[in-house]
C-alpha cells in the first residue's frame, strides 16, 4: 500500500438552509503510514484488518453488513468513543494523540484496505461473467481468443486502480470484438462488477494473485483531468462530486465502463499512472465533498448540547467560529480523539448525555461550523 491522497474538503454551508458547498482545504494521507498507525497506537489489539489483528471488536476490512461512509465511520468512532477509551483503559492501552493528518492516513489505510467497497457475491459474479458474455472470449488459466488474456493474468483483480484503467482502455477493441460476435455492448451496474471480482478473485487459479492497491500522489491529478478533456463535460450538474457521490473505486470503474460509448471517440488513452492520478483526484473530490445543510447542522448543535460548553466562554471549550472550511469528518475525527476524554469528563460533570450522531448529523453538524 502506498500513498492515497485522501482530499479533505471541509463543507461550507452558502446560505443558510442551502446545501453545502466544498471547501479547498487538502490534507493528503498516506496508506503506509495509516497502516503503522494502526499498530503503533494498538488499534490492532481489539480490531483487525483482513485477519490481521485482535478478536475483541470487528473486523474492519470483513464487515460483510458494510455501507460505510468516511460520514458514517465518523459519526461510528464519535458514538462508541466513550466505551473505547473504556476498553483501552482496561488494557492498559495509553491514548496518544492524533492529528489531521494522521485521521487522514488512518482513512487512506482503511480505503486501501477495500473498508469502503461494498460485499459481493461469488455465486451472483460467476453468472455475470457468463451473462455478459466474458467467458466467450477469457478463459479461466487458457488463452480462448487471440489477444483475450485468461482470467489468470489478470493484474487487475488485485488493484481496482488497473482494473479501471484496462476496462477503460480495452474498451474500445472489446467493443469491436463483441460487435463481430453480434454481441450488444453490455452495461454492467456495481453491484454486478464487485459479484464478478469477488467470484474471480476466488478462484483456484486466482487466490494467490497479491493485493496490491496503491494510489500515487495526486499533485497530477487534476491537470490531467483537463488535459484529457473530462473537465470540459464534467461542470455544473455534470459534476462528478455530484455523479459520484459516495463511490468507490470500483463502482466508479464500472461507470466509465458504461460511460465510455458515449464518449467523443476515440477517447483518450490512459496509462496506469495516468489512471492511478485521474481516479485519485476524482475519488477524493466526489468522496470527501460535504453535502451537509448548515441550519439542520444549527439544530444538531444546540440539541445535542455542543452549545452549552462552547457558547460557554468559562468551560474552556474553544470558539469554533472563524475555521471556515477547516471542518471535514476527519478533522472531526481526529478533535474526538484528542479532546474527547476531556469532553466527556466535563459533560459528566454538568450530567450531559454524550452526543450521538446519525451520519446525516455530523454531515449537518461539519456544515453549521464551516458556516460559522
Amino acid at each position: 500500500m502506498r500513498i492515497l491522497q485522501v482530499v479533505l474538503a471541509g463543507v461550507l454551508a452558502g446560505v443558510a438552509g442551502a446545501p453545502a458547498a466544498r471547501a479547498a482545504n487538502i490534507i493528503p494521507g498516506d496508506a503506509r503510514r495509516g497502516a503503522q498507525l494502526f499498530d503503533s497506537e494498538q488499534c490492532v489489539q481489539c480490531h483487525s484488518v483482513n485477519g490481521h489483528g485482535g478478536a475483541s471488536a470487528p473486523d474492519l476490512g470483513r464487515r460483510v453488513d458494510r455501507n460505510f461512509t468516511p460520514g458514517v465511520m465518523a459519526s461510528l468512532m464519535w458514538n462508541h468513543a466513550p466505551n473505547m477509551w473504556s476498553a483501552m483503559r482496561k488494557q492498559g492501552v495509553v491514548k496518544s494523540s492524533l492529528s489531521p493528518e494522521s485521521a487522514s492516513d488512518l482513512f487512506a489505510y482503511f480505503m486501501s484496505a477495500r473498508f469502503f467497497e461494498k460485499p459481493g457475491d461469488a455465486g451472483r459474479g460467476k453468472a455475470v461473467f457468463n451473462a455478459k458474455h466474458c467467458s466467450e472470449c477469457h478463459g479461466i488459466s487458457t488463452v480462448k481468443e487471440p489477444g483475450a488474456p485468461p482470467v489468470a493474468h489478470w493484474e487487475s483483480l488485485a488493484d481496482p486502480v488497473v482494473l479501471a484503467q484496462q476496462m477503460w482502455d480495452h474498451g474500445a477493441k472489446m467493443h469491436q470484438a463483441m460487435t463481430q460476435k453480434q454481441f450488444a455492448w453490455s452495461q454492467i451496474t456495481a453491484q454486478e462488477l464487485t459479484d464478478l471480482l469477488v467470484y474471480l478473485q476466488n478462484l483456484p487459479e486466482t487466490r494467490n494473485l497479491a493485493g496490491n492497491f496503491k494510489f500515487g500522489p495526486s499533485d497530477s491529478g487534476e491537470q490531467l483531468f483537463q488535459s484529457k478533456g473530462c473537465a470540459g463535460c464534467h461542470t455544473g450538474s455534470k459534476a462528478l462530486e455530484t455523479l459520484l457521490k459516495n463511490q468507490t473505486i470500483t463502482q466508479i470503474a464500472a461507470d466509465m465502463w458504461n460511460h465510455q460509448p458515449d464518449m467523443k471517440q476515440p477517447p483518450p488513452v490512459l496509462s496506469q499512472e495516468e489512471m492511478r492520478q485521474i481516479l485519485d483526484y476524482v475519488w477524493a473530490r466526489q468522496y470527501f465533498s460535504g453535502d451537509g445543510n448548515a441550519e439542520r447542522g444549527k439544530r444538531v448543535f444546540t440539541e445535542k448540547n455542543c452549545a452549552v460548553c462552547h457558547n460557554d466562554r468559562s468551560s474552556g471549550a474553544p470558539d469554533l467560529a472563524g475555521h471556515k472550511g477547516d471542518y471535514s469528518d476527519i478533522t472531526m475525527v481526529a478533535a474526538l480523539w484528542d479532546h474527547g476524554p476531556r469532553m466527556l469528563e466535563e459533560m459528566t460533570r454538568r450530567k450531559l448525555a454524550w452526543p450521538r450522531f446519525t451520519d446525516e448529523q455530523m454531515s449537518d453538524l461539519i456544515a453549521y461550523l464551516n458556516s460559522l
